[in-house]
C-alpha cells in the first residue's frame, strides 16, 4: 500500500530530472551552473573544477547548523563547563554528515523530497502529526534566528530589540526575493554569509589562543550534571537541525537533471563533497564558539556570561581587544538574516510536501515569525529563550530521522542508492543516542 502511494506521488510529480530544468529553460546564472554541472557528470571537467557545479545545496544546509541557537547553547557549554562538551559538537557534526547525505541521496534518487515522501508513504494521521511537529519545529527555529539577529543589531547599532526584530523580517523577505533571480544567486548570498561567520570567529580563536591540550581533553566524553545533560541536549538540537533534513531534500532533487542510475550515483558522489565541505565548515565554526568561552571566560570564573549575549559580547571586547565584540556582532547578525531566511524555505518544504499547501512565502514568513516577535515583546530573556528552542528542535529531530532512515533503505524509492545494510545500521544508532538523551533529559527535569 505504502509502496502504491509512493508510486502514484511520484507519478504525479515525475522524477527529479522530469521537472528540472534543463539550461535552455534556467536563468541564465542557473543555466551556467547546469552547463557545467552536466559536463563534470559527463567527465569533460578535471581537478577541482569538477566539484565547484555541485557545491551549494549542503552550503544552505548548513546555516542551519551555525544559526544563533548554536550561539547560545555553544558559549553558555564553554562558559559553564569548559571544554567538557566538545565531544557533543563533534558527534553532533558527524552524525550531521550522515543524515544530511542521506537527505541529499533522497532527492537525487527519487525525485521526492523528505516531506513529499512521507505524504507518499505514511497514512493520513501520521502524515498530519509529523507535519504538525515539523511546523511547532520550524517555529522554534525561527525564535532562535529572529532573536539572534535582533541582538546582533541591537548589539552593533544600539537598536531596540523589537524594531530590530522588525528590521531583521524585512531583510530575510530581501533575502529571499533573491530566487527569483535563481537559486544559485541565493547559494552564493548564503555562501557569503556563512564566509563572514567563519572570518569572525577564526578571528576571535587566534585572538582567545587556546591550549591545545584543553581542546584534546575536551574530546574525551562526559556529563557534570543535570544542566550539562540540558545544553548538551540543546547543542544536538541546534547542530542537528530537523527543518533542514527536509529542505536538503527538496535542494538536490531538482537541481541538476539526470537521465539514468548511473548517473544518480556519479551526482550522489559529487554532493557527498559539498556536503562534507559544508558540514565540516559548520562543525569548526561550533567548536571555535565553544572553545572561545572555555578559554575567556571559564577559566577567568565567568561561568555565567555565556548566559547572557550581551554581556558575552562586552566580555568579548574587554579580554581580547582588537574589536573582538564587533567580530562577535558581525557573525551573531549574519547568522540570523541567513538562517531565518532558510528556515522560511524550509517551512514552505513542509507545508507543500505534506499537504499539498502552497501559501506565498511572504505569507509563510510572517507565520513563523509571529512567535519571536511576541517573545521579544514581552521581553522574555533571548539566551533562555534560545536555549530553549534549540531543546524543542533536539525533540523533533526523531520525527524527521526516524521517516528518513525508513525511506532511504526501501529499494523501490530508491533503486541504485538505496542504503547500504551499515548505512541503516549507524543511522538508527544515531537515532537511539538521540531519543535517549531527550528521555533522559525529561526524568531528570521532572523527576525532581
Amino acid at each position: 500500500m505504502a509502496d502504491d502511494r509512493v508510486k502514484r506521488t511520484r507519478a504525479a510529480g515525475g522524477p527529479a530530472d522530469a521537472r528540472s530544468p534543463g539550461p535552455e529553460e534556467a536563468l541564465p546564472g542557473d543555466a551556467l551552473v547546469l552547463r557545467a554541472a552536466e559536463a563534470s557528470l559527463a567527465g569533460r571537467r578535471r581537478g577541482i573544477r569538477r566539484f565547484t557545479p555541485f557545491l551549494g545545496p549542503a552550503f544552505i544546509a548548513a546555516v542551519a547548523y551555525i544559526d544563533p541557537g548554536n550561539f547560545a547553547t555553544n558559549m553558555a557549554a564553554g562558559a559553564q563547563y569548559g571544554f567538557l562538551l566538545l565531544w557533543v559538537i563533534v558527534a553532533a557534526v558527524l552524525m550531521s554528515m550522515l543524515i544530511q547525505s542521506l537527505s541529499a541521496k533522497l532527492g537525487i534518487a527519487s525525485g521526492l523530497n523528505l516531506a513529499e515522501a512521507c505524504r507518499a508513504r505514511y497514512r493520513r494521521p501520521v502524515v498530519f502529526g509529523l507535519w504538525s511537529v515539523a511546523e511547532l519545529v520550524a517555529m522554534a527555529t525561527d525564535v532562535a534566528e529572529f532573536i539572534g539577529a535582533a541582538v546582533g543589531l541591537n548589539l552593533l547599532f544600539g537598536i531596540p530589540l523589537l524594531p530590530a526584530a522588525l528590521l531583521t523580517a524585512v531583510a530575510s523577505f530581501a533575502i529571499l526575493g533573491l530566487q527569483s533571480r535563481g537559486v544559485r544567486r541565493l547559494e552564493a548570498v548564503i555562501a557569503g554569509f556563512v564566509g563572514v561567520i567563519v572570518l569572525a570567529f577564526g578571528a576571535q580563536v587566534f585572538l582567545a589562543d587556546p591550549s591545545a591540550s584543553d581542546v584534546v581533553s575536551g574530546l574525551v566524553p562526559g556529563f557534570d550534571g543535570r544542566e550539562s545533560l540540558l545544553l548538551a541536549v540543546g547543542i544536538l538540537g541546534a547542530t542537528v537541525m530537523p527543518h533542514v533534513i527536509y529542505l536538503h531534500s527538496a535542494l538536490t532533487q531538482r537541481r541538476v537533471p539526470v537521465a539514468d542510475a548511473e548517473s544518480r550515483r556519479r551526482l550522489f558522489r559529487f554532493e557527498m563533497v559539498d556536503v562534507v565541505i559544508a558540514m565540516t565548515i559548520a562543525g569548526l565554526v561550533n567548536i571555535s564558539m565553544l572553545v572561545i568561552a572555555a578559554t575567556v571566560f571559564n577559566k577567568a570564573g565567568l561561568t555565567d556570561v555565556g548566559d547572557d549575549l550581551t554581556q558575552v559580547y562586552n566580555t568579548l571586547g574587554s579580554s581580547l581587544g582588537s574589536h573582538a565584540d564587533i567580530l562577535f556582532g558581525v557573525a551573531l547578525l549574519a547568522s540570523g538574516l541567513s538562517s531565518s531566511s532558510v528556515g522560511t524555505l524550509a517551512g514552505q518544504v513542509v507545508m507543500d510536501g505534506f499537504l499539498g499547501w502552497r501559501i506565498p512565502v511572504a505569507l509563510r514568513r510572517l507565520i513563523t515569525m509571529a512567535p519571536a516577535i511576541i517573545i521579544i515583546a514581552i521581553g522574555v530573556n533571548p539566551v533562555v529563550a534560545l536555549v530553549l528552542s534549540q531543546v524543542v528542535l533536539s525533540f523533533g529531530i526523531p520525527f524527521a530521522l526516524i521517516p528518513l532512515i525508513q525511506i532511504t533503505r526501501d529499494r523501490q524509492v530508491m533503486g541504485g542508492l538505496v542504503n547500504r545494510v551499515g548505512t541503516t545500521v549507524v543511522a538508527i544508532a544515531i537515532s537511539v543516542v538521540i531519543i535517549a538523551m531527550n528521555i533522559v533529559l525529561l526524568a531528570l527535569l521532572f523527576g525532581g
